[in-house]
This record gives structure tokens, C-alpha cells and sequence, in this order.
């Protein structure tokens, strides 16, 4: 009777076991390459893998010098572009005073024409 009992203990054990020792057989070399030790220079070995969720990330990554100058190019721009929609720019005050040449002469235009309908309802 214990015979019989070691063998379900067995049974019972070499169902739990025989997750591990199917980890195991992946790890190690089946049949005689675990007794021979090969020193072939072009061997790969397993690299090990690592998730992404798993690598820590850098504050910031390092920039190229074009990278930095493209950069700092449109943040120049981006602050001409705000001073120029101010009117601060001389280029903007150029176009505000061609703008109001414009609009003056239109003015007078406008007054003109007012003044010559005027004249012709009068006659």
C-alpha cells in the first residue's frame, strides 16, 4: 500500500512539476549539446528582450545642432510675427501708414463723388 501511495504522490507531484521542467527543457540543450562547449565566434546569443512598458524614457531627448536652429528659427519668427500683428514692427507701421494713405484717398473720393451727386440732383 504505501507503494501506492508514493505513486499518486508521484502523479500528484509530477503534474505540478512538469510545468517547470518544461521552463527547464527550454533553457538547456537537448541531448549531447549540453555537454559540449562550442566557441564559434559567429554565435548569436539570445539577446534579452525588453518590453517597452519597461524602459524608462529621458526628460528630454538630445537635439541635433539643425534641430536647435530650426527651433530657435520659429520661435524668431513666432515672436516677429506677434510684434508685427502689435504694429510694433517697422514693416507693420509702414503698412498701417500705407493703409491710411489708402483709406484717405478713398475718403476723398467718396466725398467727391457724394459732392458730384449733389450737383447733378441740383440742376
Amino acid at each position: 500500500m504505501t507503494l501506492i501511495f508514493f505513486l499518486l504522490d508521484d502523479e500528484e507531484g509530477s503534474a505540478e512539476g512538469s510545468e517547470e521542467s518544461e521552463e527547464e527543457s527550454e533553457e538547456e540543450v537537448k541531448g549531447a549539446g549540453a555537454l559540449i562547449e562550442i566557441e564559434n565566434p559567429n554565435r548569436q546569443s539570445k539577446k534579452a528582450f525588453v518590453k517597452a512598458t519597461n524602459v524608462e524614457e529621458t526628460d528630454a531627448p538630445q537635439l541635433s545642432r539643425r534641430e536647435k536652429e530650426q527651433i530657435e528659427k520659429q520661435k524668431a519668427h513666432a515672436a516677429y510675427m506677434k510684434r508685427h500683428a502689435e504694429g510694433k514692427t517697422s514693416q507693420a507701421k509702414a503698412d498701417l501708414a500705407r493703409l491710411a494713405i489708402i483709406k484717405q484717398h478713398r475718403a476723398e473720393a467718396a466725398a467727391r463723388r457724394e459732392a458730384e451727386k449733389k450737383a447733378k440732383d441740383a440742376k
